[in-house]
């Protein structure tokens, strides 16, 4: 669906169970995650309830999202706030200055960004003469709103400001003598639309009967609102991820639908947008000197058991997880409902997630590990997904003699099928439509214990490391779009329980 389509899909969930009476609702709408194939530990359960390295117990997503926004429904007409799960927004204003929610349309938050950020986030070009930049809170018409633009159209439809100044075509030639370092862009976040506007878009989605391609709630949605909006965007398909035959087609229609409905822009100019949706953003913001830890004050050990020794350990993120004494974990790694048992040796910038590790192990640097659990047959059984935490799961091919492109942990997919003694086919792929990628490949065996299917894992892992051979035939195989198909959310719950549970356990000891 897209999270257009599933917004559009929530709405019309709403009126068929109240009816009327929801025209009177104020609805906060998170989208709870998609596929997450660039943080993949969130895929079977969802990114807003992606754990947080603070609390006691540890805070999910979900959670912030209400503790950040616990102001907003006394000053919000009816209508619908719209939010990703895997953002933070923080920002201060003024004793007196509130932020409301309470003009007809749509209504968004912005935020001052470097230009090249800009380039991956919605852009707002503001109305010059209603807009000083000063103070910590500014309501602003928006001229136009640009969806990922690159950085020559948003100087050339004035998007991009001088901070302090108001904001001001600049061509790439002149920079003046404010200097490049204070330009910036105002990038968005969170939306709000009025009930009437809601409404519109569910009539328009009613009329439409199946939806047949993946809708953009920010992309198709406001980039039809404001006067400056042209519907040159509705063919531009370069930012999609996968493009349907009728996307066009809808773009234009929700262009008619939305155009000239107003877009006004809450600019909270003493604010911070940050993004955990990325392996890369997730180890930087939980284990890094990252401003966000600091202004959280995330912990380096979040309601976990750890050994005495590892007191002393810095720059790492352990969330709810069970540590033996004897193993080792490196810097810049983040461990998450997990067992880690005393012969375990975690290298650098690795993610362990839902794992139990409960036999000699190395685990190298930069390394993703996360465990699902799969019911097949009405049998539970478990699959551990390894990756380089850098390998590209969004990548895909569509001929079978391109997959030597697609890098393993360093090494070509190809290379790895031979030391794995699997048979490249188009049957190693698990997608109908012939993306044949990293996230499709049926490669990681089906195991009747968690700690089973981690130990395959971390020796196909080594035998691409060192080159040695490891066969994986005679397994059960599936790709990680299959394990979502079959994963068995309440068993995962079910280990991270006991694991909640033994920490309270042990800390009672302590206490007595």
């Amino acid at each position: 669906l897209g999270n257009g389509g599933s917004t559009l899909h929530v709405l019309r969930c709403l009126e068929e169970q109240y009816g009327d009476q929801w025209t009177s609702f104020t609805v906060l709408l998170i989208h709870s995650g998609g596929y997450s194939q660039r943080l993949p530990n969130a895929s079977a359960l969802g990114k807003i309830f992606t754990a947080l390295p603070f609390g006691d117990p540890v805070f999910q997503m979900l959670e912030l999202k209400l503790a950040m926004y616990i102001d907003f429904p006394r000053h919000m007409k009816p209508g619908v706030l719209v939010t990703c799960s895997d953002d933070i927004e923080l920002y201060s204003t003024g004793v007196t200055e509130t932020i409301r929610f309470d003009k007809p349309g749509f209504t968004a938050l912005a935020h001052p960004s470097d230009v090249a950020i800009g380039t991956t986030h919605g852009v707002f070009v503001l109305d010059p003469s209603r807009f000083s930049g000063e103070g910590g809170l500014e309501y602003v018409p928006c001229y136009r709103f640009l969806h990922k633009p690159d950085v020559e159209t948003m100087q050339q439809s004035g998007a991009v400001c001088v901070r302090g100044d108001r904001p001001q075509p600049s061509s790439s030639g002149s920079h003046g003598d404010s200097g490049a370092a204070s330009e910036c862009v105002y990038t968005d976040s969170v939306f709000y639309m009025d009930h009437s506007t809601a409404k519109q878009l569910l009539v328009f989605y009613k009329q439409m009967g199946t939806l047949c391609c993946e809708i953009d709630a920010y992309g198709d949605f406001l980039q039809a609102l404001g006067p400056g909006a042209t519907p040159d965007y509705t063919k531009n398909t370069s930012n999609v991820s996968k493009e349907d035959s009728g996307l066009v087609e809808v773009r234009q229609q929700l262009f008619s639908l939305l155009q000239g409905t107003p877009l006004n822009v809450i600019v909270l100019n003493n604010s911070q947008f940050y993004h955990i949706g990325t392996t890369q953003e997730y180890l930087f913001h939980f284990t890094a000197e990252s401003k966000l830890r600091f202004e959280l004050d995330l912990q380096p050990v979040a309601f976990s058991i750890i050994p005495d020794a590892a007191r002393t350990w810095d720059q790492l993120s352990i969330i709810q997880s069970i540590l033996e004494p004897g193993c080792v974990i490196g810097p810049g790694s983040v461990i998450e409902y997990s067992r880690i048992g005393p012969q375990v040796s975690v290298g650098t910038g690795s993610i362990v997630s839902g794992s139990h590790i409960n036999f000699s192990a190395d685990i190298p640097s930069n390394c993703f590990l996360s465990s699902v659990s799969v019911k097949i047959n009405g049998w539970v059984e478990y699959v551990t997904m390894v990756f380089g935490v850098g390998d590209d799961l969004k990548k895909s091919v569509k001929l079978l003699s391109d997959i030597h492109s697609l890098r393993f942990f360093g090494a070509c997919l190809p290379e790895c099928l031979e030391l794995w003694s699997i048979e490249p086919s188009e049957q190693l792929f698990s997608s109908e439509d012939a993306h044949l990628g990293l996230w499709t490949a049926r490669i990681f065996p089906v195991c009747s214990t968690l700690s089973e299917s981690v130990r395959m894992s971390l020796s196909m892992l080594h035998s691409v490391q060192h080159m040695a051979a490891f066969k994986l035939s005679g397994f059960q195989l599936l790709s990680v779009e299959e394990m979502l198909t079959y994963k068995d959310v309440e068993d995962m719950l079910e280990f991270r329980k006991q694991i909640y549970d033994e920490i309270c356990l042990q800390r009672q000891k302590g206490k007595s």
